[in-house]
């Protein structure tokens, strides 16, 4: 991205003094998927799908942690551990965990896709996961890594320390 804003003023200048169009300059390409990644696509965002307990949470565990009573819990269809989306009386989602077990320049590139580097607080709880966690009006996300493995939790709640909470659970359920 560097050498791209580098060579912007270069091009500019060159566009004014004549108009041959020169090929071969660089231009921004869309973010895609597999940005971060050496050429892997990310997966993608898990969908809420049947309606069934959480295999790795339970419903009373994100309750506490997210102080909301949950009516229902759906999954996903990831195998083998899906995406676990928590609902409150209204039917609006109040949280969601998702997670990755796969390679690891993948569990970071999700990590960096829920908390980017440039905009997130570092997290590093627990010990040996590293990964970032912001608020906003919406709500928060705590997401982080460790070697191949992801966790990646969004909540309505404004507080982070609530997701890290599900996040921290989550892992030692699965003992990831």
């Amino acid at each position: 991205m560097r050498r791209l804003v580098l060579l912007a003023p270069a091009v500019a200048l060159l566009a004014g003094c004549s108009a041959t169009i020169v090929s071969g300059t660089a231009a921004p390409s869309p973010p895609s998927a597999s940005t971060g990644t050496a050429g892997a696509e990310l997966p993608p965002d898990p969908q809420p799908g049947r309606t069934a307990d959480c295999p790795y949470l339970g419903s009373e565990v994100v309750a506490e942690a997210n102080g909301q009573h949950v009516s229902k819990v759906r999954v996903s269809a990831d195998e083998p551990h899906p995406a676990c989306f928590f609902y409150r009386p209204d039917g609006k989602i109040q949280l969601t965990v998702r997670v990755y077990v796969g390679r690891p320049e993948i569990a970071t590139a999700l990590v960096n896709k829920a908390a980017p580097i440039d905009s997130s607080n570092p997290a590093s709880d627990p010990a040996g996961w590293k990964g970032g966690y912001l608020s906003s009006d919406d709500g928060a996300v705590y997401a982080v890594s460790k070697g191949a493995s992801a966790v990646v939790v969004t909540t309505n709640q404004k507080q982070s320390v609530k997701a890290r909470t599900v996040a921290k659970k989550a892992i030692a359920a699965l003992k990831l």
